[in-house]
């Protein structure tokens, strides 16, 4: 997949989700964890955080990664509706994304902890 469809198919996303803000309840999953609100919605956050963390250890014994992709698409597509919940748009997460690119890990993470 290139950047360029990736990057569609994460403002696709954004535009859908931003969408189902004002739709009733009944509507879509999505419209009902808006419904529910921030708490339900991080909720989900960290039980897909914890469904990838279990299929990366079994695709690590198995050698099958599909269950893991499964589980890291359902914690991306989450975290993305938790963004969306705080009107942000996934293009802050490429942009920061962009600007750690090139820069040492060690650098970053030190320049973090001196804030």
């Amino acid at each position: 997949m290139s950047e360029a469809s990736s990057n569609d198919t994460l403002a696709r996303l954004a535009e859908v989700l931003e969408a189902r803000k004002g739709a009733a309840p009944d509507s879509s999953y999505v419209a009902s964890l808006y419904h529910k609100g921030l708490n339900k919605i991080l909720e989900k956050v960290g039980e897909e955080s914890v469904e990838t963390i279990l299929a990366a250890k079994d695709a690590a014994l198995s050698g099958d990664c599909s269950e893991l992709i499964y589980e890291t698409a359902d914690l991306w597509f989450h975290s993305l509706v938790m963004l969306a919940s705080l009107g942000q748009h996934p293009q802050a997460v490429l942009d920061e994304l962009d600007r750690r690119f090139g820069l040492s890990g060690h650098a970053e993470k030190a320049a973090r902890s001196q804030s």
